[in-house]
């Protein structure tokens, strides 16, 4: 970080230039990412005194920070533009006027000398040099600006009932202004927090008179300072304690709130009329998120499930159980993993999330983080008991749900010319998918395979479509498998490959739920989804179910046969795939992620989950990153988005019916 001086420091924000920097000897920091009509500040967030004064304070460590602001600074990290005080208010209150800003006598063990206030004074009034200096830019660029005055207050000797976020209004010119303040009340009380009821307000404990907003009203007409306090729910406000969850969720719901009320503000006062939050988020990838995501990538980008999951010899166990009639079990045998688990575990915490200042890519970096731990955990048991397990805490399992959708599905009549005969082998398959490829511009190879349990997979390591070298399919298939697995799996795929940042090819959290859902989606869109194929991914759901019941190959191999008419093939494929490295449960997640998807779609554009391998949960932030260009926007190669013909009305009945 820059050291500069107050003057040098002034003379960049009149250039309009952007940068980071300890200000007076460190008093002060300003980060400026983008110059947006909006500032920060977190005047009470620094504990430092300098040594002369430490000597002469009578107070200890914990007294002065019950009256100080600890952390407002991190729920401001996500905006572009942050003034940060770092030393004590005790040394000198950026909230008092400069003249009283020294006056707490009761906290020294004899009087400041005046060589000591007026070093004191001198930061106070550098750091509001710079402010005016920064609100004058905003001002002249924008017209109107507005600065978030953020602190934190103690509320536990206080016997009212006291407001999550208390707002100051009475500085506030309400005739002019009080439309922006009813948006921030409104946004704050959107904030979900863990375990805290969350309440708005204004003027409740706090009415927002001191100096920051005095001085800005005094010198500038166009810009509207809004005081708030938070409540100091976020730690133990006796001891200094963090929560360190509460405040995660903090971050992100004042980043949310700020930003809208910003967006709000500039639509209401500002020079353009249409003006999204996102817009007023920096654009640029910094420099800490880029070198995290390098380091993620290079340590977990030879995790591939299905590389290690998927047995070796399925050729030969498959004619040995098939010879014996299912009466002994497969061993099957895997490929080797070439992970230390322990030193991968020890380096995947070690990586400086923290460091990543926007709240909502912070959060997104360690939801992967956290899945990847549970990941290796999955891959390190196959072949054992364990396996299981880890594999219910990494996917799930069939719920009660889950398993009536699949039952109904497969309860459902037989629909008219919906039995057509699989009557194209693998090598045509392999020609008919290389023409989508082409004709879509998608540039990756089609091969066959006798390495996989699925009729058709991309191998993304690889950048191919694998085409099981046994697989025959119908022609409504071969359209419905082009969309399904070049159309989003390998598109995925492609887009993530593209991107600056390498977690889009990791993936995200749920991946595996959202893109199979999106991809049985495209099928539906495609118009050739059929009975059949949603009777399959049902019967994966019962397979699954059975599995966890039965824990016996050749038990669940028998009533798959017996009770759901499958075909010893049939039955054998799916079996194989849910008793694969010893119990694997993802099967159940294409039937719940494709309901999932049609639902999402009613209300959300999907085309951001094609920007590599994206979840849902991570959606929001994912969107807002591509809209701040932080992500490139996907293209789909057709459109996401199912119209209901008369072929498909059985169908759409079906789907509908799916809760």
């Amino acid at each position: 970080m820059l050291k500069l001086s107050e003057k040098e420091c002034i003379a960049l924000i009149n250039k309009g230039e952007c940068f980071h920097a300890e200000v007076e000897a460190g008093a002060f920091t300003v980060k400026i990412d983008e110059y947006s009509p909006f500032v920060c500040t977190a005047i009470h967030n620094g504990h430092r005194l300098r040594e002369d004064l430490q000597n002469n304070c009578r107070l200890t460590d914990e007294e002065r920070r019950f009256a100080e602001a600890p952390f407002t600074a991190d729920m401001l990290s996500s905006f572009p533009i942050v003034l940060t005080g770092n030393d004590s208010r005790y040394e000198y209150d950026l909230n008092r006027p400069k003249s009283h800003s020294t006056h707490y006598k009761t906290a020294w063990k004899k009087p400041l000398t005046a060589k000591q206030r007026n070093e004191s004074h001198a930061k106070h009034e550098s750091f509001y040099n710079v402010l005016s200096a920064l609100v004058a830019r905003l001002e002249k660029q924008f017209k109107n600006s507005i600065v978030f005055d953020v602190h934190s207050f103690n509320y536990q000797q206080i016997e009212a009932d006291t407001p999550t976020f208390n707002i100051g209004t009475s500085q506030i010119d309400i005739e002019r202004w009080g439309t922006a303040c009813q948006n921030f009340e409104k946004q704050l009380n959107k904030i979900e927090l863990p375990n805290i009821a969350v309440r708005a307000a204004r003027d409740e404990v706090f009415q927002g008179r001191g100096y920051l907003i005095a001085h800005v009203n005094a010198h500038f007409d166009h810009t509207l300072v809004l005081p708030l306090e938070v409540k100091k729910v976020f730690m133990d406000e006796t001891t200094g304690e963090l929560y360190p969850l509460v405040l995660e969720e903090l971050k992100g719901g004042v980043k949310q709130a700020i930003s809208e009320t910003a967006a709000y503000f500039m639509r209401r006062f500002g020079k353009r009329k249409s003006v999204r939050n996102v817009d007023l988020l920096s654009s640029t990838l910094p420099s800490e998120i880029l070198s995290l995501d390098k380091s993620l990538y290079k340590l977990a980008s030879n995790v591939a499930t299905l590389k290690y999951i998927n047995p070796v010899n399925i050729a030969s166990e498959r004619k040995k159980f098939l010879a014996r009639k299912g009466a002994v079990a497969p061993e099957f045998s895997y490929k080797q993993l070439n992970i230390n688990p322990y030193q991968f575990r020890e380096q995947l915490y070690k990586l400086p999330v923290s460091n990543i200042m926007d709240a909502d890519i912070q959060q997104l970096y360690r939801h992967v983080i956290d899945n990847l731990a549970t990941k290796i955990d999955l891959l390190c048991s196959i072949g054992t008991d364990e396996f299981v397990y880890n594999s219910l805490k990494y996917y799930g399992q069939p719920d009660k749900e889950d398993i009536a959708n699949a039952e109904f599905l497969l309860r459902a009549p037989a629909i008219e010319g919906d039995d057509e005969e699989p009557i194209y082998d693998a090598a045509y398959a392999v020609k008919s998918f290389q023409k989508y490829a082409d004709d879509w511009g998608l540039k990756c190879k089609v091969e066959k395979s006798s390495r996989i349990v699925a009729k058709a997979m991309v191998n993304s390591a690889r950048g191919s479509l694998m085409i099981n070298k046994d697989a025959m399919f119908t022609s409504k298939e071969l359209v419905a498998f082009a969309y399904h697995e070049l159309g989003v799996h390998m598109l995925t795929t492609v887009n993530a490959r593209s991107q600056k940042l390498r977690v889009m090819s990791l993936g995200l959290v749920g991946n595996t739920h959202t893109q199979e859902g999106v991809a049985i989606y495209s099928e539906y869109c495609s118009g050739n989804l059929t009975l059949n194929r949603l009777k399959i991914l049902a019967m994966r759901v019962i397979a699954v179910n059975l599995m966890l019941e039965q824990r016996d190959f050749s038990m669940t191999f028998e009533t798959l046969k017996r009770e759901y008419g499958q075909t010893t093939e049939q039955a054998f494929t799916l079996t194989t795939r849910v008793y694969r490295g010893g119990g694997f449960t993802k099967d159940f997640l294409y039937l719940k992620g494709f309901r999932d998807i049609v639902n999402l779609s009613k209300t959300t554009p999907l085309d951001n989950l094609l920007s590599g391998k994206a979840g849902i949960l991570d959606l929001p932030i994912v969107s807002e990153m591509v809209e701040r260009n932080m992500l490139a926007r996907p293209v789909p190669l057709f459109e996401l988005k199912h119209k209901s013909t008369p072929e498909t009305a059985v169908i759409d009945y079906l789907i509908s019916a799916i809760r």
